[in-house]
């Protein structure tokens, strides 16, 4: 085998004034799909059955990396190129550790790369109030910290370190759709400030018009510490500053097979083999339990939708003057903000099957007509699935595996990961070289077993809608959001 000696030298993400509609760089890989107005595919000939997704296609075209094509050592192998193993990667890399990034699709082809783009803090489903209820204080002011605070900065550290452009900006909206729902809210900031974080302000529903130009909600949440980024360029940003630090990344190359031996970790590709002298990162997510050395299923999958509008007839500045991204209080929360040339970017929903582009589409108009009646002539110009997980108890899984050579990984962040992401990578590997204990308290956390969990997905999912939904009709007030 060979170890490597020559990092690979690549561009900074760039983005576009506004898009190029093309094919994608990726490969179309289990049920995410693309979808782009017929009218682009009309003008653009070229463009096939994959189209390029919004993120893609308002980035720069970029560097494609080789696959692996012959055996190599190296210390560390992080499989999947995503936000988790991008961060993981660069944080190794710059403290000297020998790195390698092997990637199955494109960088950032899954969730990391198809996401709203909403910075939001807490560790998926859990706040600060559910980190209060189930842990010591101190316990949970330092999770509520290293999954807010602490992981907002880092990105933009980041950012600052390599100068990076990721549209990066501040303020975030929890607009509620019932006045109850204003009492979890003012609960949930709260709790913040017992934790020692005071971001946040309570805004009733004239106070929230200054914000959001729809009669929609009751009030909601004004979050001076989340914010909103472009993933895809976060992703390239990562990658980009990975391989500035020496780093290598082998894409169209998928980990098929994981043996431990008495000298490291060996990974088989379709063409290669990899061994890994000192560590393995799983971060691909929720298919990564295939390969751990303990097949417990703590996860569901599910899939979710994002779109983007044609440029918009009024001025983006009409429904959200400044510029906040959204997300509600529904039990199917729409989530939506503004976007480069007058656009509007809105999501939603999540179900146990994958939808298909027109019932998606017709989905997302209606709720972006319920929410702003105002827009006239609405055009879709991006419509597009993605794929996430969740545990039982709402938290994210984090597992570290005690062999000779220690195999991290990390599942479960029901849609809600961007930043804490980016902060747990850094975890990984201030917990490889000794730095600190940030991952051994994420991993102290227990997660239940779920029997056929990924399998029965599709039938367990609308269960547990219909459940949740049947319970917000007894109960309007209560805030259950999925």
């Amino acid at each position: 085998m060979n170890t490597l000696i020559k990092s690979q030298h690549i561009a900074k993400p760039q983005h576009l004034k506004d898009v190029k509609f093309k094919d994608s760089a990726a490969t179309q890989m289990g049920k995410e799909w693309s979808w782009i107005n017929p009218k682009h595919k009309q003008t653009h000939e070229k463009i096939g059955s994959n189209p390029a997704n919004y993120y893609e296609s308002s980035l720069e075209d970029w560097h494609t990396f080789e696959p692996l094509k012959a055996d190599i050592e190296c210390d560390v192998v992080v499989i999947g190129a995503g936000l988790l193993g991008s961060s993981t990667a660069l944080h190794l890399a710059e403290q000297g550790v020998d790195t390698v990034v092997l990637e199955k699709n494109r960088i950032g082809a899954a969730a990391s790369g198809r996401n709203g783009g909403q910075l939001t803090p807490g560790l998926a489903r859990w706040e600060a109030a559910e980190m209060a209820e189930r842990l010591g204080y101190e316990d949970a002011k330092k999770l509520w910290h290293f999954t807010s605070t602490e992981a907002m900065r880092l990105i933009d550290d980041i950012s600052q370190k390599y100068e990076l452009d990721l549209k990066r900006k501040n303020g975030h909206i929890t607009a509620a759709v019932h006045e109850g729902h204003l009492v979890a809210l003012t609960q949930g900031s709260d709790a913040r400030k017992y934790l020692g974080e005071d971001h946040t302000q309570i805004i009733g529903q004239h106070e929230l018009q200054d914000y959001i130009k729809s009669d929609y909600y009751t009030g909601g949440l004004l979050d001076n510490l989340g914010g909103q980024i472009h993933p895809l360029a976060l992703n390239r940003g990562l990658i980009y500053s990975f391989c500035q630090n020496g780093g290598n990344v082998y894409e169209q190359t998928e980990a098929l097979e994981i043996e431990e031996k008495s000298d490291g970790i060996y990974i088989k590709t379709a063409q290669a083999i990899v061994k890994a002298k000192k560590s393995v990162v799983l971060a691909v997510h929720h298919a990564s339990f295939k390969l751990l050395p303990e097949h417990k299923q703590t996860t569901i999958p599910f899939y979710t939708y994002v779109s983007t509008t044609a440029p918009l007839e009024l001025d983006i500045k009409a429904l959200l003057p400044f510029e906040h991204p959204v997300y509600d209080t529904q039990f199917q929360i729409d989530y939506y903000r503004p976007v480069t040339e007058n656009r509007l970017l809105f999501g939603g929903q999540g179900t146990g099957t994958c939808w298909g582009a027109e019932k998606t589409l017709s989905y997302l108009k209606q709720r972006i007509h319920t929410v702003f009646p105002q827009i006239k002539n609405l055009e879709m110009d991006f419509v597009w699935s993605g794929t996430t997980d969740l545990t039982v108890n709402g938290a994210v899984d984090s597992r570290k595996f005690h062999n000779k050579f220690p195999i991290y990984a990390v599942h479960g962040w029901s849609g809600h990961g961007v930043a804490q992401t980016v902060r747990i990578g850094k975890a990984i590997a201030d917990d490889f070289i000794g730095q600190s204990a940030d991952f051994e308290m994420l991993a102290k956390i227990h997660h239940q077993n779920i029997l056929l969990g990924r399998s029965l997905a599709p039938l367990v999912i609308p269960i547990a809608k219909s459940a949740f939904g049947l319970g917000a009709m007894i109960n309007p007030g209560k805030m259950v959001s999925f």
